[in-house]
């Protein structure tokens, strides 16, 4: 008997399994919103210099008193960060221009008494509480890099913690930490603590998507987790929908994050009723809570009797392969030590940074398309829906290899012309990022099977650990790549544009695996260039075994 035969002994698909997927799943939606947040709580306003102090004792209407203080810049709007020294009196006169600083050797000074915001879309933010705007603007950037520096910490911290101290208590901690870290950033009195909050919801996000999924796969048999797992990726896509729509109607940026950060009180709380996974318990000679944990899901699903006959001699016997596949000592080197291994590391590795630095470069500046950001984060969100289908029909039918190398080329070329057309050509640059952005997310998909079918059984979660890690290291670097749009406007749209196509080319290296068996062993890599082609039935089982190691990475 095997720990599937355990499972369904218990009832594998029962009312335990619904409701811990539905359960587990909703927090999903909620992640979204923290990812995605910066779009909104720092939203750039329109913003000029505030006028003179002693411009309010005038008769002059708003109006003009703004065109005798602030220049005009080449748009023909208020210029951001720059003011008259003194009023320009002469400008009011019927034929009088405000393009006259060479003119009448006039003099500009910086914002020395603040700026003046333009608060249509949100009533607060951020940028308009704290005035990062013109010196201080790569803050902005900076907050979010720190975020995602957060979720990277967490995935390395709650990654090992996890299997070591088990699901169920890091998913505890996790929601908790979001709870209060997001509760602290919409209280936060200064920038310097909201970004500190923020590393802290960035590091929770990561314990609570490592521990969901871990959770989620390890109570359901392998027939159903294909749908559960796409069922549980939709989740966030809908989450990046439902974003917009608070944001839409709570205004206040500090309100905004705290309406998206207190479900996790109630996600805490909740969690409180999950089991452990009785695989983990298993696996770390924990039996007796092992058994324990099985009977209460059987007498949840109405199979009591089943239930009773489980026993820890039972259970040790069905786990004895995966006790034996825990034994021995693999380290993170191995990813290195040989030649094939470390062709497919680098091939991996620049595919996860590439991808992920390319989706949160475009992600992340909604606001440069120059159209409602609202509507395009719902269209954002909503493309990523027919993009996960376009490209699982194409891993199944024509590959992993051309899927991924197309999915990223074509993203990088969607970039690359969209630094060609004109800036008021808005409908046409939004259709072009849409499009880049969908193939980013169909690229993600592609990602995380063909890695987990890539390494080898004994070093996966390594593997796996490592290529996740470099995806975090470009969400980190993408934020600050706006910053050199300030000096030459194109490169960012070069840069997210490129990295695409050159790791796209990269993957051209990558051996395909549609249709060969999972390798167990790092020599089962080095001697895979020739592989024969397995059975229909064998595909079946395979790529269902795969679908388990995908979604436990």
């Amino acid at each position: 008997m095997a720990f599937a035969d355990l499972l369904e002994q218990v009832g594998s698909t029962g009312r335990f399994q619904i409701l811990h997927v539905m359960l587990l799943c909703t927090p999903v939606l909620m992640m979204a919103s923290h990812n995605l947040l910066q779009n909104f709580v720092a939203m750039v306003p329109p913003h000029h210099c505030s006028t003179h102090s002693n411009m309010s004792q005038t008769q002059l209407s708003p109006e003009e008193i703004l065109q005798i203080t602030v220049p005009l810049n080449e748009a023909g709007k208020p210029q951001s960060c720059q003011r008259y020294v003194a009023p320009q009196w002469h400008l009011l006169a019927k034929n009088g221009s405000s393009s006259t600083e060479r003119d009448y050797g006039v003099v500009l000074e910086g914002c020395v008494d603040g700026w003046s915001y333009n608060m249509t879309d949100m009533t607060s933010t951020i940028i308009s509480d704290w005035h990062l705007v013109c010196d201080l603007r790569s803050l902005k950037q900076m907050g979010q890099t720190i975020y995602m520096g957060g979720v990277l910490v967490g995935a390395l911290v709650f990654g090992g913690l996890s299997d070591r101290y088990g699901r169920r208590i890091l998913l505890l901690i996790s929601n908790l930490l979001m709870a209060v870290s997001g509760t602290c950033a919409a209280f936060s009195p200064s920038f310097s603590l909201f970004c500190l909050f923020r590393f802290g919801c960035g590091m929770a996000l990561s314990g609570l998507g490592l521990n969901t999924f871990s959770l989620i796969v390890e109570w359901i048999p392998t027939r159903v987790r294909t749908f559960t797992g796409t069922a549980t990726g939709y989740c966030y896509t809908v989450g990046q929908m439902l974003l917009p729509a608070a944001a839409y109607f709570i205004t206040d940026w500090r309100w905004l994050t705290l309406t998206v950060s207190l479900p996790f009180y109630v996600f805490f709380l909740i969690a409180w009723w999950f089991h452990e996974s009785s695989r983990w318990l298993a696996i770390n000679n924990k039996t007796e809570q092992a058994v324990k944990m099985l009977k209460s899901v059987a007498r949840f699903n109405g199979r009591h009797k089943e239930g009773e006959k489980i026993n820890v001699k039972m259970l040790q016997e069905s786990m004895k392969k995966e006790l034996s596949c825990s034994q021995g000592t693999h380290s993170a080197l191995d990813l290195f030590r040989t030649p094939k291994m470390r062709i497919m590391t680098f091939c991996l590795s620049a595919t996860w940074l590439s991808t992920s630095f390319a989706y949160y470069g475009l992600a992340m500046d909604l606001q440069k398309f120059g159209v409602n950001i609202y509507l395009i984060q719902v269209i954002f969100g909503a493309v990523d829906i027919p993009a996960k289908v376009v490209i699982t029909v194409c891993m199944s039918f024509i590959g992993r290899r051309p899927s991924q190398c197309g999915a990223l080329v074509l993203a990088g070329v969607t970039i690359l012309i969209n630094i060609l057309v004109p800036y008021d050509k808005q409908t046409v640059r939004t259709c072009l990022a849409v499009v880049g952005k969908g193939c980013l997310a169909a690229s993600f998909s592609c990602c995380y099977l063909y890695s987990g079918e890539l390494y080898p059984t004994i070093i996966r979660q390594s593997g796996m650990g490592w290529v996740s890690m470099m995806a975090r290291v470009g969400a980190m670097v993408a934020p600050m790549v706006q910053l050199t749009g300030d000096y030459i406007p194109w490169l960012p749209g070069l840069i997210y544009g490129g990295a695409p196509i050159l790791s796209g080319f990269a993957a051209v290296f990558l051996p395909e695996t549609l249709g060969t068996h999972l390798p167990d062993t790092i020599q089962d890599v080095e001697d895979s260039s020739k592989c024969p082609t397995p059975t229909k039935e064998t595909m079946i089982l395979q790529d269902t075994k795969v679908d388990f190691l995908k979604q436990a990475a």
